[in-house]
């Protein structure tokens, strides 16, 4: 069972933040807001490419010069997941079909250990949904899953520890054109 950061009211129940039930199956956790939103068995295209030119120096036959260019990342795709948050994730999500302006965020998404500590954090700066596909429909079900999510985004950043830091970016691109990364 994986716990989200959890406030507390006077009663001393959580109000805002719930604790995830998730399928233990499930190791890649997404974080957007600070709290743990969804829950995915696998994740792939993590990852990018620099364009590259090679030239070759006239007299200079053992060697070549590589001339780096513009880095493209890849989109991310999620799969086999399952969330109960409509506010934060589901909203995301739906906000891409509606609005015009379309909201981006840093997304995190966490790999735990057994005793839930972050063993690795991907930040998906100013990411965005661009495809969502849902599973066959249960009856017997009691969370919503989600088949396949696939989110495009701007920059990547590593870390070994993390979380916490998945924001809404309502502020937009700063002065050089870029989205901030935390």
């Amino acid at each position: 069972m994986v716990n989200s950061k959890a406030t507390q009211n006077g009663t001393g129940n959580s109000t805002s933040n719930r604790q995830q039930n998730y399928v233990t199956a499930n190791r890649f956790y997404v974080e957007i807001e600070g709290q743990l939103s969804a829950s995915f068995r696998e994740c792939s295209g993590l990852g990018f490419t620099i364009k590259n030119d090679k030239r070759n120096e006239g007299g200079v036959n053992n060697q070549q010069r590589v001339i780096l260019g513009q880095a493209q990342f890849s989109d991310v795709t999620l799969k086999r997941g399952m969330t109960d948050d409509l506010r934060v994730f589901w909203g995301w999500i739906s906000n891409t079909l509606q609005e015009k302006k379309k909201k981006r965020r840093n997304v995190n998404i966490l790999v735990f250990n057994q005793a839930g500590e972050t063993m690795q954090c991907w930040t998906l700066i100013a990411a965005v949904p661009v495809a969502w596909k849902a599973p066959a429909l249960k009856a017997d079900g009691n969370e919503v899953a989600i088949e396949e999510l696939t989110i495009a985004y701007e920059g990547l950043k590593v870390a070994n520890a993390g979380g916490g830091g998945a924001t809404m970016l309502s502020t937009g691109r700063d002065n050089s054109g870029y989205y901030p990364s935390n």
